[in-house]
């Protein structure tokens, strides 16, 4: 069941809805420059094992609104917040991914973990998202030829070998985005540290985090879990930037795990 939610005037994010009748809730936020259909390989499997999964366009992505404004993770995580709020969710389980991760982990610290009973970071863009010249490098494409770093996010972004149909398939996953919302995320993973927020975490949480991820470095993962109180990691061997597609069957299971 897919629907809008609207968070501002003028702003509705897109939700996708699946197996509302779960015993337990799951919400999915997805990576730069992506949207919910990244996680078709969970959504795929978890609802049959009882999971409600939520899945969440940001503003900018996706079948979202895409605003001129409102790219930073402050105003990012106010949107979750007042989809919970219309949903009116409660003890559920956060699972963000990459940029997604960054915005949940601001989320738990900006509203209290409100709702949250468990907190998944799946090669989460924190501590710290982009390196200067990374993003200045983005920035000049995003703005010049889109699609071409669009293409070259794909060409980073696995460890593992995808087929060229999967990898079309990615790639306009990204171009769903606006341009300017992609360009304004770039600025924002630039710009904006989550040394702060770390501590304010306390729910049980899972860090997963691909050994070959290119896109953000697997010592990060170490510094989260030195750093969150309560929190696991577990390496992910043969993943790069996406662990959830390249050992899927791994991970479905590990979120059953944690979950319960």
């Amino acid at each position: 069941m897919g629907y809008y939610v609207s968070v501002e005037s003028g702003v509705k994010l897109y939700v996708e809805d699946i197996n509302p009748g779960g015993s337990k809730t799951i919400v999915f936020l997805h990576g730069w420059p992506l949207s919910h259909k990244q996680f078709e390989y969970q959504f795929d499997v978890l609802p049959f094992m009882g999971y409600r999964c939520i899945g969440i366009d940001w503003r900018g992505f996706g079948k979202s609104d895409k605003p001129i404004s409102g790219y930073n993770f402050d105003r990012l995580a106010d949107d979750i917040r007042t989809v919970v709020d219309v949903l009116q969710l409660d003890n559920f389980t956060l699972v963000g991914h990459s940029t997604g991760g960054a915005i949940a982990i601001r989320y738990m610290s900006r509203h209290n973990g409100y709702g949250v009973s468990n907190l998944v970071l799946v090669d989460a863009a924190a501590p710290i998202g982009f390196t200067i010249e990374t993003a200045t490098k983005f920035l000049t494409q995003a703005l010049s030829d889109r699609p071409k770093m669009m293409r070259e996010v794909v060409d980073n972004f696995f460890f593992q070998y995808i087929t060229s149909s999967f990898s079309e398939w990615f790639f306009q996953l990204g171009l769903q985005a606006a341009g300017w919302s992609t360009a304004a995320i770039i600025i924002t993973l630039r710009d904006e540290k989550l040394y702060g927020d770390l501590q304010n975490i306390l729910v049980p949480t899972l860090i997963v985090h691909g050994v070959h991820d290119k896109v953000i470095p697997f010592a990060q993962a170490h510094e989260l879990q030195q750093t969150i109180k309560n929190s696991q990691l577990v390496p992910f061997h043969y993943s790069g930037h996406g662990p959830f597609w390249e050992e899927r069957d791994k991970f479905n299971q590990l979120l059953r795990q944690f979950i319960g």
